[in-house]
């Protein structure tokens, strides 16, 4: 588990949440859970890292792109000429130069043997983004980029018997959502009094669970180059989310929120 924020030396995106507290989560889980601090736009402490991997560990076979870091930065329905210049290029780099640089040092490891699996996160499928203006041209431009990354890399693993997929969250009830509506985990149904269209939304077990789902399966190099989500891939693998419900949240959010419907979840969990 790696990123910038780590007890006692919080990142500039000033959220409490540790990779500490991340990794103690994974090993709670039945897993090893590692954390090392690590800012992906630093090449060298991201060699470091993925050196340090292959001595300790032999190999890597999963990496999981979920780099971000740039919510406080976004304006939202902001034209470019509106929006603060500095925040949006921050975020682009952000997004995407962070992405970028950790496949160049990581992607050479996990094709050391075949079956490798990379995974990108980002927000919306390529089909819903392709459609729909994504808050502010800079927000929009990350969205889409790391979505066309992921297929670019799956042209250049498939020779090497790995498999690159872009995978999106439905509604997404991280730490920063629940706190942004006043509730936790244990009362999040209160918040829809206020959006009640956030009755679609999922824990970050489910994408978690998707991902899980992708690199158990021996067949998983059916999905290269795909954009994918954890709605969709939870019809496929048949896993759930953490109440056993199997929210669909982009089909919803198309079919439902945009058309101007009354929120209801029937069929879409």
């Amino acid at each position: 588990m790696t990123g910038r924020t780590t007890h006692g030396q919080p990142s500039e995106y000033a959220r409490p949440e540790t990779i500490e507290q991340t990794a103690a989560l994974v090993s709670a889980a039945g897993g090893t859970g590692i954390a090392v601090q690590v800012d992906h736009l630093v090449a060298d402490q991201v060699k470091a890292l993925v050196d340090r991997i292959r001595a300790e560990q032999g190999c890597l076979d999963v990496l999981v792109n979920n780099i971000w870091g740039g919510e406080t930065l976004k304006e939202w329905n902001k034209p470019v000429w509106d929006h603060d210049l500095q925040n949006g290029l921050r975020l682009l780099t952000l997004a995407v130069n962070t992405h970028l640089i950790t496949a160049h040092h990581a992607l050479p490891r996990m094709i050391e043997r075949p079956g490798g699996l990379l995974v990108e996160v980002t927000d919306g499928t390529v089909a819903y983004n392709a459609t729909h203006y994504r808050i502010n041209p800079f927000y929009d431009l990350a969205k889409v980029s790391v979505a066309r990354i992921a297929w670019a890399h799956a042209q250049d693993l498939a020779p090497h018997g790995a498999t690159a997929v872009c995978i999106t969250p439905g509604w997404l009830r991280s730490e920063m959502m629940l706190e942004a509506f006043g509730v936790g985990e244990a009362n999040w149904r209160d918040a829809t009094a206020r959006m009640p269209h956030f009755a679609i939304s999922e824990t970050p077990r489910f994408v978690g669970r998707a991902v899980a789902a992708l690199a158990a399966d021996p067949d998983r190099a059916r999905w290269n180059g795909q954009s994918l989500s954890s709605g969709g891939l939870a019809k496929v693998y048949g896993f759930t989310d953490l109440d056993g419900s199997r929210p669909d949240a982009w089909r919803y959010v198309e079919e439902v929120q945009d058309a101007g419907k009354p929120a209801d979840t029937t069929g879409y969990r």
